[in-house]
């Protein structure tokens, strides 16, 4: 498959002082997919276009609010879930697109679909992987559950915080205070130490030299700071949000991808949302987290393709 290309670039204002960078690629008459990237705070990379028929496709990447090239850097002024709802409907009116393919993996398919929930006719079909619905429970299974499969991570993560949060399951309130409050120092550190954990659980052979390459890809401060944002905050969501509100999507054909042995994201969650959604596939994949393992990389290009069935 060729290499898409950049044929647009820009910055949209969406309001509270935030501009939002995106870019159009691969074919302008083609059939519109947009990109939702993960942390939050992760930003979208060149390598994220490899999911998609340059030909067919007209892609659409964004880095959302604080992420990536998004303005100001790593913000949290009115940074929360239904703001980033609000600035894809703001982006797809600007591009005049009424109904568009959706990706997203990881936080990705969390906001696929909480927009497709807000905006159901406005979206034709999705492809999410890595489902994260946002709980007390999911939580804690990323930052304590992964210690049974990923105990030396685990104990790098928590020998940067006291015994007593430990004990209170109070680690992510803990980094997040760290990294908005502390000095210099301490904001670099624990911004790396949090980034670096989820790098190294994400797959489900664990390589220190591959997790060492993405650290120097990844803006940690943004994606730490954002995240733990988040995290901490319920993801600004009601409770079970997604699951309650799953039947005003029940119409849109969607195909779930999750890694069998995903220490990130609950494989129950891909399950428990496949059952509501009588338009949906599953797909779990011998896999962890991360897109670039090799089964779950060939499903998505393989489920994407199929988008192109569907009329808009």
């Amino acid at each position: 498959m060729s290499k898409p290309k950049k044929y647009f670039s820009g910055y949209l204002d969406v309001g509270s002082g935030h501009e939002i960078y995106y870019e159009l690629s691969g074919n302008k008459k083609g059939k519109p997919i947009l990109f939702l990237h993960g942390g939050p705070g992760g930003g979208f990379s060149q390598k994220d276009k490899r999911f998609f028929n340059p030909k067919k496709f007209n892609m659409i990447h964004f880095d959302q609010r604080g992420s990536g090239k998004s303005r100001p850097f790593a913000s949290l002024k009115d940074n929360t879930t239904f703001n980033l709802v609000g600035d894809i409907k703001k982006l797809l009116n600007h591009l005049k697109i009424k109904k568009t393919l959706i990706f997203g993996g990881s936080w990705g398919s969390t906001l696929a679909l909480v927009y497709a929930i807000r905006y159901p006719e406005t979206v034709a079909g999705m492809v999410i992987r890595g489902i994260y619905l946002p709980s007390k429970e999911e939580n804690e299974y990323f930052t304590y559950g992964a210690k049974n499969h990923f105990p030396e991570q685990w104990k790098k993560l928590s020998s940067l915080v006291p015994e007593k949060i430990i004990i209170k399951r109070q680690i992510e309130n803990y980094y997040y205070k760290k990294i908005l409050s502390g000095n210099h120092e301490e904001k670099i550190k624990y911004s790396k130490a949090w980034a670096e954990y989820e790098f190294s659980i994400s797959k489900l052979v664990y390589s220190k030299k591959k997790v060492e390459e993405v650290m120097k890809e990844v803006k940690t401060e943004a994606f730490s700071a954002i995240e733990l944002h988040y995290l901490t905050h319920s993801c600004f969501m009601p409770k079970d949000y997604i699951l309650k509100n799953a039947h005003k999507i029940k119409q849109i054909p969607a195909s779930i991808i999750h890694g069998r042995y995903d220490c990130v994201c609950r494989p129950l969650s891909a399950y428990k949302l496949h059952k509501l959604l009588p338009k949906s596939s599953l797909i779990f994949t011998t896999a962890g987290h991360g897109t670039s393992e090799k089964e779950t990389q060939d499903a998505l290009i393989k489920e994407t393709n199929k988008l192109l069935k569907i009329k808009i």
